[in-house]
């Protein structure tokens, strides 16, 4: 068994990695964002540089390279036919710009003329060269700095002027391969690699203790292990040990219980039985026949506790069964013997319809006929709860009448008399063991019945509540279907 990792080292982990990966995604966009302003700042610098070489034929700026077309390729550039010139990418794109100064140009009055060529894309330089508030060489920096911000390698010519066409190599400058490496998205994805990994985490970490505890909360129902998977952190670890030891310690208890009860029941069939033989010799009859009643009084306290003791053990596997056979089975049983007992006609179970193109809200709607009813149950234990509160009916109220509800999530099973003299308060009160009402003195039982399907019910993940009906106490026997 490995040990588990602490809560507190996890928290403190977790805050440190979210630091650490916040901390890496943005040196990463923001450095990635300084080097991409460094970029377009010096193709924007070099492109105010350029107009000065284009207008009084000063030394080019650093990386560009400057060079007078040949008289047969200026002619096809003066009518507007860039295509066809030498060392142009097939299929290609023209962009054609004309690039004034605010008012007239003070120095020489000329208009650059621009022929950018690109094998990907045209540039939308309209907005760039039509702000009258900048300079000529302001709006070629411009579009210089457009060139750098997409990796497209475009081949430059321009003319001032008058003068003759030039042909610009500018990729040392703004071309894809002197372009910074863009880590911003890099870092985003990094960013968000990370978020998702420590919500796994998270998310992984409270699974055991759901895990953990749903099992729990079936482990009645469903019959649950010996014991349980120690997994998780550590603090889960140290709860699933726990637990263990608690439920070890009661499986010891509960056996020891029914082991003491098993030798008391065994140790008294044999004074039991003597006493029997000697009772008949006693000539007296009454006196005779009240020792016998006290003996089957005494030997059926001991079954009693037995059955409510082998009840709390819960040994017995849950497996799935139809309810409404078992019912009817278990009520023809009785009508069999004469006894007083009616299953009423089934309620159809009523499920909730969802929303559709006929329905704009959720309604219900029942089952086909003879639809039986299906649920995952413990069959001898479940038999045994309905037949004691069928008892208890005969017993305190002459009759017993059978009805049967079910929805989606629950089956209750409902025991109606025709009047015990009790209220459903009165009742509850009595669920307890050895507890029994005012108005049961004269039937015999030790007041076990009831603690018994209360604690059946309990393990069907349901409940045992009375309510008050048409002829008299209604016993409803709830438990979960699912």
């Amino acid at each position: 068994m490995s040990k588990g990792f602490r809560l507190k080292t996890l928290g403190v982990a977790l805050i440190i990695s979210s630091f650490a990966m916040a901390f890496l995604s943005a040196w990463m966009w923001f450095s990635s964002n300084r080097s991409w302003q460094e970029h377009l700042t010096r193709s924007y610098v070099a492109g105010i540089s350029l107009y000065e070489t284009l207008r009084i034929g000063a030394a080019p700026p650093a990386g560009l390279q400057v060079t007078d077309l040949s008289l047969d390729q200026a002619a096809l550039a003066h009518r507007g036919q860039f295509l066809r010139l030498q060392d142009i990418p097939t299929p290609a794109f023209v962009t054609i710009v004309s690039i004034k100064g605010p008012g007239r140009d003070p120095v020489s009055g000329e208009t650059l003329s621009l022929g950018i060529v690109s094998g990907n894309m045209q540039y939308a330089v309209s907005e760039l060269v039509s702000d009258g508030g900048q300079s000529a060489a302001q709006k070629l920096g411009n579009v210089t700095r457009l060139l750098a911000t997409y990796c497209s390698e475009p081949i430059l010519f321009a003319r001032m002027g008058a003068q003759p066409w030039k042909q610009i190599d500018g990729r040392a400058v703004w071309g894809c391969s002197v372009a910074p490496r863009d880590l911003r998205l890099a870092g985003a994805l990094l960013c968000l690699v990370a978020l998702a990994a420590l919500a796994s985490l998270v998310h992984d970490t409270s699974a055991h203790f759901d895990r953990f505890a749903k099992a729990l909360q079936n482990r009645r129902r469903l019959g649950g292990p010996e014991s349980y998977a120690v997994q998780g952190p550590q603090e889960l670890r140290d709860i699933v040990l726990a637990v263990n030891r608690y439920l070890e310690d009661e499986r010891d208890q509960l056996s020891k219980r029914a082991s003491v009860l098993s030798g008391v029941s065994h140790d008294l069939g044999t004074p039991a039985t003597r006493l029997r033989l000697r009772t008949a010799l006693i000539k007296e009859q009454d006196l005779r026949e009240k020792f016998d009643a006290d003996i089957d009084s005494m030997t059926e306290m001991i079954e009693s506790v037995l059955d409510y003791t082998r009840s709390e053990m819960n040994e017995e596997t849950p497996r799935q069964l139809s309810l409404t056979s078992l019912l009817e089975a278990l009520v023809a049983d009785y009508q069999d013997t004469g006894r007083p007992v009616s299953l009423m006609a089934l309620e159809q179970p009523q499920i909730e319809v969802s929303r559709s193109v006929f329905a704009s809200s959720i309604g219900h709607a029942s089952l086909p006929a003879g639809q039986r009813i299906l649920v995952s149950a413990r069959p001898v234990s479940l038999k045994r709860a309905i037949s004691n509160l069928i008892e208890n009916a005969l017993k305190y109220g002459r009759r017993a009448s059978v009805e049967l509800t079910a929805n989606k999530d629950h089956a209750t099973i409902v025991i109606e008399d025709e009047g015990s003299g009790m209220s459903a308060a009165d009742v509850e009160a009595v669920i307890a063991p050895f507890k029994r009402g005012n108005n049961t003195r004269a039937v015999d039982g030790f007041g076990l019945g009831l603690t018994i399907v209360a604690t059946v019910a309990e393990q069907h993940g349901g409940r045992l509540y009375f309510e008050t009906g048409a002829q008299g106490l209604r016993a409803c026997l709830e438990i979960c279907r699912n």
